[in-house]
């Protein structure tokens, strides 16, 4: 029930941690995977990995905001793989000149970077369900998974862009899932994990400081999760395999959260 094999899974910021490490176990369970990020480079060694053991892996460059970029990906996947089975959009993030700071208030952030941040995690999630969903309708079958984060639900004191692009994200896993259905096929599905806290090289700034200690922040988020621990990729990586094999065949329109019970946690 858990396997994907025979299945191609189109992977964006797959060059990263958290979804590099999503592209590994999809390979595990049998995928062919397509590994894109805006750098070739942390693509092609994502590749190399799933290479190394046996299994089908094409690296390529992709810039989720520029959609013709995004169509030449899927024309040199359809012509390496024949199809498109299940779409990861993992592209997204935050930027330290958008997260206000003792240094950096609100009032100085200018709105185009606000913008950039909120195209970066909602737009181009937009596109890629755009460009690499069309196959996914063709085929009348597969599934969507869009990364959201425990910020869509409980915006973070200080990344308002990146929370607004979240919810943004949450939101329209929703909508397109209905849409899907009601248009295309009941055999589409489209879910969305929202992750909790993890230490990756993107946020470990925020929570460590340069001797590798807790940051105040990094104590006040730990504070708040029960588990009193950071996520690790496994464990998100997990939650992907669910929702995109036949395991999750009526699960659709559906949020997961993988966040040590953060979002349960009143406080009191």
């Amino acid at each position: 029930m858990f396997s994907l094999e025979g299945k191609t899974v189109v992977l964006t910021g797959a060059g990263g941690s958290l979804a590099g490490e999503m592209a590994i176990t999809a390979s595990q369970f049998g995928a062919r995977t397509a590994i894109l990020d805006i750098s070739e480079d942390s693509a092609e060694r994502v590749a190399e990995n799933i290479r190394a053991k046996g299994r089908e892996a094409i690296a390529l460059q992709c810039d989720v905001l520029n959609r013709e970029n995004l169509e030449e990906c899927r024309a040199k996947i359809l012509s390496r793989y024949g199809g498109i089975d299940s779409l990861v959009n993992g592209a997204g993030g935050n930027k330290a000149t958008a997260t206000t700071s003792e240094n950096l208030s609100f009032f100085d952030i200018p709105a185009e970077i606000h913008k950039e941040v909120l195209d970066l995690n909602f737009t181009g999630t937009l596109l890629s369900c755009q460009v690499f969903g069309e196959e996914i309708v063709k085929q009348k079958q597969g599934s969507v998974l869009n990364i959201a984060s425990i910020s869509g639900f409980r915006p973070l004191t200080r990344a308002s862009a990146y929370a607004a692009g979240k919810a943004a994200v949450i939101n329209f896993t929703r909508w397109l899932a209905v849409h899907f259905c009601e248009h295309y096929s009941a055999r589409i599905r489209v879910n969305a994990i929202a992750p909790g806290f993890f230490a990756t090289e993107q946020n470990r700034y925020l929570l460590f400081d340069e001797s590798g200690n807790l940051t105040k922040r990094g104590k006040a988020i730990l504070d708040q999760v029960p588990q009193k621990r950071f996520g690790e990729p496994s464990e998100l990586s997990a939650a992907m395999v669910w929702l995109l094999s036949d395991s999750s065949s009526f699960v659709t329109g559906s949020v997961i959260t993988v966040d040590g019970g953060f979002d349960a946690f009143s406080g009191v």
